[in-house]
């Protein structure tokens, strides 16, 4: 499959939803990779959770700055986070768990040779997260094939599907994840693109998505989307 690594502009917790969901949206026939460039400190909590208790569960700055996730899962913190996503076709010939494990696995490979000690945590139970409605915090309630290291999870996501397309949305949450980006992102590209068979090419974030984005933005930052539950 040909893969696309696309560049984005830096954007706040808004705009990265935004943008996320409008990729998603245009039914991209490839692969898409996309590495987040930060505007500002926030948080993203699960589609299913509840705002008042995300708000309890947050400290007041990033409380005001954070917006409900498209997909499931806790609330993750995105301050010193390496975030990223992928968007790509997925015509429901595999689960959502078999895709959140195809996925951890090969991001898995490539961040072995940077983080000493990461595996996967093991499987069983339930898989890709969809959120349970609290105020769980992602990172301190791993998953089955999350991605661990010395008993803590570093990595992890949540899965959504529009139609055919699927979007998945991730966190590593290592020390000095953003200051090591360029190194690690190189590490992880290459190992999705070796476990998911990907020719990578470099693009910009297509124009038509970035306009569609901007549209989407105003529904991550109103009241109806955030404090929906």
């Amino acid at each position: 499959m040909n893969g696309l690594l696309l560049d984005s502009p830096p954007f706040d917790v808004f705009g990265q939803m935004a943008l996320d969901e409008a990729l998603a949206k245009s039914k991209p026939a490839e692969f898409c990779l996309r590495f987040f460039r930060w505007r500002g400190a926030g948080a993203t909590f699960g589609y299913a959770q509840r705002i008042a208790e995300v708000e309890r569960a947050l400290p007041a700055k990033l409380a005001r700055a954070c917006t409900r996730r498209p997909t499931g899962g806790g609330v993750v913190p995105h301050v010193d986070d390496l975030t990223f996503s992928c968007v790509f076709p997925a015509r429901g010939e595999l689960r959502p768990t078999e895709l959140y494990r195809r996925l951890h696995a090969a991001i898995l490979a490539g961040l072995r040779g940077a983080v000493a000690g990461a595996r996967l945590a093991e499987s069983g139970g339930r898989g890709a997260p969809r959120g349970s409605g609290g105020a769980s915090q992602c990172f301190a309630e791993p998953v089955p094939l999350d991605v661990m290291v010395a008993g803590r999870k570093i990595l992890g996501g949540a899965i959504r599907r529009y139609g055919e397309t699927t979007l998945y949305q991730g966190s590593l949450q290592w020390p000095g994840a953003r200051e090591r980006a360029a190194e690690l992102e190189k590490a992880m590209a290459a190992a999705l693109a070796a476990g998911w068979d990907l020719r990578w090419a470099r693009r910009d974030a297509p124009a038509a998505v970035l306009d569609a984005a901007r549209d989407l933005e105003a529904k991550y930052r109103s009241a109806d989307w955030i404090r929906r539950r």
